[in-house]
């Protein structure tokens, strides 16, 4: 049962593709009942036939697992209202924001483009999903209090990989593990004069002029996410932002702007719109230095001076990066090592490279360092970077001595599985649980309901 959750949070995604834009096909009917959560029919068939248009079919009894994993979805639901699992407001704002700015991103910045792909304008989204995304955080936050103790041995990984048969393992194609220095531009002094200067003026014409804060940041600012809603940077907590940005900021009264403000991105003007405890709201007009050309070649002569160092072994890879890596790079407090986001971990398939890193280490031998290349490392921002090839593996069918970190993490997910699965059983038996006679040809459902499978389905 709990094997398919992992599957339930995928189906879940907050946008999908035709939840917004088309209305409910099926007439609303509660189907399942968990404590106090309903599910509805029309929850049911709109992650099925979500799933089924993305993947071109499913499988046969699939309604029967999207059932169970709303289900599911349900007990850990009940349970964390239950257990009182804290989710504030600012924390429901911050990840709204963060979504939405995510899709306009692929919209160009563009509200009204938001708004005939959806049907409705951002704030009306915001206010239709705000709930739902809610739950889904009171969800995760259940399921990590049940699971974020799970680890494992040694011997358990071993254990776990003799289990599987032979003929089971799994082929894994070439892997790379890579290590990078990030070195970002300086800005020159004369083009940090002039956005100084810029920033400036637009703080006279909003204090002398009377000119509105939120307009000028819609035309004025190089902080493209806020900058569309007015500066709102939406709220945050204490340490949530740059320590130059984020000092001004607490000295702040409500409604009070702030003085220029310099930080590692450039020139701000701050205002507090809203403060509860160290919880705040702001927005801000940001103003970027220009980077030139010359501060890019500079830049990438810097790094090669860096790569002569440890060529020639007057320094290591690992103190390089201590000592010249930009430290807000991903890689820096991770001794330079680059993390595979879909994984987890360290190794990379030679497919799933960015290309310019793909095409900088096609001619590498494993200990080499790259020469420096360039690369976009935000929006509208270049950087430069050296990458260290570390190891490259053949293909090759899984091992304990090649594949460790793997296999580790699928002991840790088996293990997971297995404790959820128990909670599952242990929960099941506190909660008045309730599902439509529909679902009595479903296996999985005996699991929740006690009654017997029909063989034929209704």
């Amino acid at each position: 049962m709990i094997n398919r959750y992992y599957l339930f949070l995928v189906l879940t995604l907050l946008f999908c593709n035709n939840a917004f834009s088309q209305e409910r096909e099926v007439i609303d009917k509660v189907v399942g009942v968990v404590g106090n959560e309903l599910i509805l029919l029309s929850d049911l068939e709109e992650q099925y036939n979500y799933v089924k248009e993305q993947q071109g079919g499913v499988p046969e009894g699939f309604r029967c697992s999207v059932m169970d994993n709303l289900l599911a979805n349900g007990l850990l639901l009940s349970k964390a209202k239950l257990d009182s699992i804290p989710v504030t407001d600012e924390e429901v704002e911050t990840q709204l924001t963060a979504r939405f700015d995510q899709i306009l991103n692929l919209m160009n910045g563009d509200p009204e483009q938001f708004k005939a792909y959806y049907g409705q304008t951002i704030p009306q989204m915001k206010e239709k999903m705000r709930n739902d995304l809610r739950n889904q955080m009171l969800v995760e936050r259940m399921r990590e209090s049940i699971i974020s103790t799970i680890s494992v041995t040694p011997a358990e990984v071993r254990d776990f990989f003799d289990k599987v048969p032979t003929d089971s393992l799994p082929y894994f194609n070439s892997e790379v593990e890579l290590a990078e220095i990030v070195y970002k531009p300086k800005v020159n002094d004369v083009e940090k004069e002039k956005a100084r200067a810029e920033l400036e003026e637009i703080k006279t014409r909003i204090t002398e002029g009377g000119e509105d804060f939120a307009e000028l940041a819609k035309l004025y600012s190089d902080d493209p996410g806020s900058g569309r809603a007015g500066g709102d940077l939406g709220w945050a907590k204490r340490g949530s932002y740059v320590p130059a940005f984020e000092a001004a900021a607490y000295n702040l009264k409500k409604d009070e702007m702030s003085e220029l403000v310099e930080s590692v991105f450039g020139f701000h003007l701050i205002q507090m719109l809203e403060r509860r405890g160290n919880n705040i709201r702001l927005r801000h007009i940001l103003i970027k230095p220009e980077i030139t050309k010359d501060d890019l070649k500079l830049a990438e002569e810097e790094l090669v001076k860096v790569r002569g160092l440890i060529v020639s072994d007057s320094i290591t890879f690992s103190g390089a990066v201590k000592r010249f890596s930009d430290e807000d790079s991903q890689s820096f407090t991770n001794d330079g090592n680059l993390v595979n986001n879909a994984t987890g971990n360290t190794f990379f398939e030679i497919g799933d490279l960015d290309p310019e890193i793909y095409f900088t280490i096609d001619t590498m031998e494993v200990g080499d360092v790259s020469s420096p290349f360039a690369f976009r490392s935000g929006p509208n921002e270049t950087s430069y970077r050296i990458v260290f090839l570390k190891s490259r593996t053949k293909p090759h069918k899984a091992s304990l001595s090649t594949d460790y970190t793997k296999i580790k993490m699928a002991a840790i997910e088996q293990k997971k599985s297995v404790k959820l699965n128990d909670w599952v059983k242990e929960t099941v038996g506190e909660t008045y649980i309730q599902v439509d006679g529909r679902y009595d040809y479903c296996p999985l459902i005996k699991q929740w309901t006690g009654r017997e499978t029909k063989e034929i389905k209704p």
